[in-house]
């Protein structure tokens, strides 16, 4: 076996899927997806529940079959070497996979024993574990008792016990709070500063700022994939509006189809509002609210975030594009 396989065999992508597809009878839940992934890479899976992203993931690490297409992980095939990809990867599913009736040792002597972590290796590899989720001093702690956010870390740590070269984590934040995402992510970093390639899907917007790429996915189809930054300078074909007026439903509904408008959408407490190039902005826009009897507030020019991205790019319906 090569010493480094994801190197020798992808010349440096840890992760290749070409074509890869999934049904199930008739519904199309993974719709060719292709896309590489660099060594040491952070990719990020957005979209929203039922996207395609799990069932992705799981075609990646060898635990469905695909119904079309190709894929290769650590240099090993999905299809003819799935006992290989488990053995080189690292794997958070999406709901919490530890057993909460056992201690956090306990927990971490199970999973080394599935990974065959050496016994030479297993105190330091254990101690490593409990450090990275901050448990020292909870060793024998049930894991039932703790906190959302250490319960993800623990996990975290039982998924590199064997010190994988590829990570694949299925909403791994779902549920947690924001400061415990976050101290989440700094562990994911430390861990791609090390080499070791990640996949994590998410439905948070804002988490695809801490990706190195992110791949927006609706309905099975990859519909763009770039960096945060390389995605928001693609434009939204116009200028982008925040308005803040009420009520909401009814302005969303007096804006669509009109003149000069491209799009509308909620966003929080407020309308973000795409407008063609040239047309009026703020008066004209401010003028049909009123005359609606819509309440209209401030309406100034905004940014694109992600979100808005993602939005234009799923209600125009535009082909996979990839940026870089």
């Amino acid at each position: 076996m090569n010493a480094n396989p994801a190197e020798s065999a992808t010349g440096g992508d840890a992760v290749i899927a070409d074509g890869l597809t999934k049904r199930f009878g008739t519904f199309t839940a993974v719709d060719r997806l292709s896309m590489r992934i660099a060594r040491g890479e952070v990719m990020g899976f957005i979209g929203p529940n039922g996207a395609g992203k799990s069932t992705s993931i799981r075609m990646l690490c060898g635990l469905v079959e695909p119904s079309e297409g190709r894929a290769s992980v650590a240099g090993f095939d999905v299809g003819s070497q799935s006992q290989e990809v488990r053995e080189h990867i690292g794997y958070m599913s999406q709901k919490f996979s530890l057993y909460g009736d056992l201690t956090v040792r306990e927990n971490l002597r199970f999973f080394a024993g599935i990974y065959r972590v050496p016994a030479g290796e297993l105190a330091g590899r254990m101690e490593y574990a409990v450090s990275m989720a901050g448990l020292e001093g909870q060793e024998n702690t049930r894991v039932a008792t703790l906190a959302g956010g250490w319960k993800q870390r623990l996990a975290l740590g039982c998924a590199i016990l064997h010190r994988p070269p590829v990570l694949f984590l299925d909403e791994p934040t779902s549920g947690v709070e924001p400061e415990a995402r976050r101290r989440f992510w700094d562990l994911i970093h430390d861990l791609a500063a090390n080499g070791v390639t990640t996949l994590v899907s998410t439905h948070y917007m804002d988490e695809a700022e801490y990706c190195n790429r992110i791949a927006l996915i609706d309905r099975g189809k990859l519909v763009a994939m770039g960096s945060p930054s390389e995605l928001r300078q693609r434009g939204l074909g116009g200028a982008l509006y925040e308005l803040e007026c009420s009520p909401l439903g009814a302005a969303l509904e007096a804006l669509h189809g009109a003149p000069g408008i491209l799009e509308a959408a909620i966003f929080g407490d407020r309308l973000h509002v795409v407008v063609e190039s040239g047309a009026a902005g703020a008066p004209a826009l401010a003028e049909r609210l009123r005359g609606h009897g819509i309440a209209v507030g401030t309406i100034r020019p905004t940014l694109p975030t992600l979100e808005d991205v993602f939005v234009h790019l799923v209600a125009r319906g535009l082909e996979t594009r990839t940026i870089g």
